[in-house]
């Protein structure tokens, strides 16, 4: 501890070189991301050239007062000029690039290699979605916002659900953060979950994806791969600045009435910014001869603040609140299949707090520091009563989440580059059932789903290393995890384990021209967390007990990749084999508990995802999504535009046992659907209005494995005013 707070007290006493400079970041006007690689050229009495770095920020320094010119370019954007006075003072600017009409700028995305890094020149697979919620798509939730992402498929237990599938796998195999912090917990089970709903699409400036990689940029989870979030992060302005927004959408047959508010005042240093919305979701209509699926319609609230601060010219602080609330959240297909008159999420809850303290100095080792702390309360009330029976259950879990994470990134050459750091994870987790009778009103206490006051531990280190060599980009990194599970059953008695794990990765990409070919090694993981060793009940259509002597999942992904970028045209592919050890798997032990199959977690001897296929049990692997996909073509006239996008989705009859047990998936396996959508839009100013004629041929379907059959033909609206 010593060593690190030596550390510390050297890095905040380091200061930057004095004398004046012209300085500033470079963003994209459309979609306020940072710009990496921007050509920017200086021209006055000391006339020098350069380029952003991984923050989107340039600075020539030493520079003699007087009248200069700045000359900004980059592909896919129209060139930015302007003229400026230097004098004793300095001049730190923020500059946005225009994107060309008609033409594709270059993607910038930070998730595979923790830094801001052009897609095209990494050695990953991986896709950006901008501003969803005012996208074209305007998709009612962020899950469903993913599935025109290639490689994603969303499945739906409820209305109220949406668990991304990213290269097979999805649940607890597959890790979301959110600004860089894991929403994941100790508790995220395997298989479909709906803690992604739990992030307010308005809030969302960004979602990347990165596939097949992931474990040793983030840790323990990414064994599919990587959906981060960035909210909405406004910039600093030269002068005040007060703006706003107002939307609304609605749904036809009353399936969604939305509003949103969002304001932000800006200065040279400080930006404060805020939005609250409220939903109401009606009961989803689905196509042909479904009908109304009731009960399925919930509501929400939602509301997140961050303040940003330039604490010095190379200094600042943010503070953000993230606050989301689901009620009366119905799981439709327990209701309809299994004899339960109530059967809902009467409460979920998420709610983030974080501090992040960012510094860049003039040194190549210590070139920016970031230091993160965040507190995280997740919250889940399930409440069940059977057909006539007079006992109506209330379980209750409730998980905070302790972090803290220190991130150094150095230049040790202007080839090769470096980010390091070190992340603590602490989660409290805390369940209990009550079940009141009905009739008397007594009320009793049992166990929760997870043993109360569990605590479960994560610590990493990392190192990730970047080079460029003239036409070839490499990127590797280590990364070593300890974990820790605590936890004190007053049934089963106390247990603790302390899993480790390391991971590597390493990726090529060669560049010429337009054309990009890479391959990379990927080495993933998942800890067994407090889902797997210590639930005890109902989860989904099968019975769980605990299981104490698990190991830690394992995966290597072997990648070989094409990508094409120029102006006009993108394209990629990627053939990848996804091998998979260890998985943690559900056994039937042969018992059977209030009509459930008891089933027993155990880690199978080696597994392979080949075609998502199980050597072990020469059976497909569980929930493997069909062939699928989306082909769409637009129209834009000024500021009209339209759309029509064809979705679609083969059977999927490779099923495995586990499959065949859950009453979610049809006998016989998920038909397989098409659908049509159109989508058109009109601005005039501040107003935008989008329109959405969604399942033009009413098709009765649903995404495979899902507990409630997806919309039907219907009429969605979107109206927006900035002032």
């Amino acid at each position: 501890m010593s060593k690190i707070l030596i550390f510390l007290s050297l890095l905040f006493l380091s200061t930057g070189l004095s004398g004046q400079s012209i300085k500033g970041k470079i963003y994209s006007q459309n979609t306020k991301d940072a710009l990496v690689g921007v050509s920017i050229r200086l021209e006055g009495p000391v006339s020098m050239g350069g380029a952003t770095d991984e923050k989107g920020i340039f600075n020539f320094q030493n520079i003699q007062p007087g009248k200069y010119t700045i000359k900004a370019s980059y592909v896919g954007y129209n060139t930015y000029q302007t003229t400026l006075i230097l004098d004793n003072e300095g001049v730190n600017l923020d500059i946005f690039l225009i994107s060309q009409s008609g033409s594709l700028p270059e993607v910038q995305i930070l998730s595979a290699s923790r830094r801001n890094t052009s897609s095209v020149h990494l050695p990953f697979a991986s896709s950006v979605l901008n501003l969803p919620a005012q996208s074209e798509n305007i998709p009612r939730t962020v899950p469903e916002s993913l599935n025109i992402i290639p490689g994603v498929f969303v499945q739906k237990t409820n209305h109220g659900g949406g668990s991304p599938f990213i290269r097979g796998l999805t649940g607890n195999q597959t890790l979301i953060l959110i600004d860089g912090i894991r929403l994941n917990n100790s508790t995220f089970r395997y298989g479909p979950n709906q803690y992604l709903n739990t992030i307010d699409p308005f809030s969302v400036n960004k979602i990347e994806v990165l596939r097949g990689s992931g474990s040793v940029q983030y840790g323990s989870d990414a064994i599919g791969g990587v959906i981060q979030i960035f909210t909405k992060d406004p910039g600093y302005t030269p002068e005040n600045s007060f703006k706003g927004s107002v939307s609304g959408r609605f749904g036809s047959s009353k399936m969604e009435q939305s509003g949103s508010t969002e304001l932000s005042y800006s200065t040279s240093k400080m930006v404060l910014s805020g939005i609250l919305g409220i939903k109401n979701f009606g009961d989803l209509i689905g196509g042909d001869t479904t009908g109304r699926q009731s009960p399925s319609g919930y509501s929400q609230s939602d509301a997140s603040l961050k303040f940003k601060l330039k604490v010095s010219n190379n200094s600042e602080l943010i503070l953000a609140n993230q606050f989301v609330q689901q009620k009366d959240v119905d799981v439709y297909h327990k209701v309809q299949l299994e004899n339960f008159n109530v059967n809902k999420m009467g409460l979920q809850g998420r709610n983030l707090s974080y501090l992040k303290y960012s510094i860049d100095q003039e040194s190549s080792i210590f070139r920016r520091i970031d230091i993160t702390g965040s507190l995280n309360a997740t919250v889940e009330e399930r409440n069940s009563q059977k057909n006539a029976s007079q006992s109506l259950g209330l379980e209750r879990d409730k998980i905070k989440t302790s972090n803290l994470g220190i991130e150094l990134f150095s230049d040790l050459s202007k080839k090769w580059t470096v980010n390091s750091g070190l992340e603590y994870y602490r989660d409290k987790v805390n369940s209990i059932r009550n079940t009141t009778n009905l009739q008397s009103g007594a009320v009793s206490t049992q166990r929760g789903l997870y043993p109360d006051n569990s605590l479960y531990s994560n610590t990493s280190v990392y190192s990730l290393h970047h080079l460029a060599l003239g036409n070839f980009n490499l990127e590797g990194g280590l990364r070593y995890n300890w974990l820790q599970a605590r936890i004190a059953d007053k049934d089963l008695g106390r247990m603790e384990i302390n899993p480790g794990a390391f991971v590597w990765n390493s990726g090529l990409n060669y560049s010429i021209g337009k054309n990009h070919i890479y391959t990379s090694f990927n080495t993933g993981y998942r800890a067994p967390n407090i889902d797997d060793m210590g639930t005890l009940g109902i989860v989904d259509f099968r019975y769980e007990i605990p299981a104490y002597t698990l190991k830690p999942e394992k995966s290597y992904n072997s990648e070989i990749g094409y990508k094409y970028f120029s102006e006009h045209l993108s394209f990629g592919a990627a053939l990848y084999r996804n091998k998979l050890s260890d998985l943690i798997n559900r056994v039937q032990t042969g018992q059977i508990i209030d009509g459930y199959k008891v089933y027993m977690k155990e880690n199978t001897l080696f597994a392979s995802f080949n075609h998502g296929r199980n050597i072990s049990k020469a059976e497909p692997l569980r929930r493997v999504p069909p062939f699928n996909g989306n082909i769409s073509m637009k129209y834009k006239m000024n500021k009209f535009y339209m759309k029509a996008e064809m979705g679609w989705a083969d059977k999927q009859d490779r099923l495995a046992q586990g499959d065949k047990d859950d009453n979610r998936i049809p006998a016989g396996g998920t038909p397989g659907w098409k659908v049509l959508n159109i989508y058109s839009g009109y601005s005039l100013k501040n107003v935008h209005l989008r329109l959405i004629a969604q399942n033009l041929f009413n098709a009765d379907y649903r995404t495979h494995g899902s507990g409630i059959n997806s919309v039907g033909r219907s009429l969605w609206m979107s109206l927006s005013f900035d002032f």
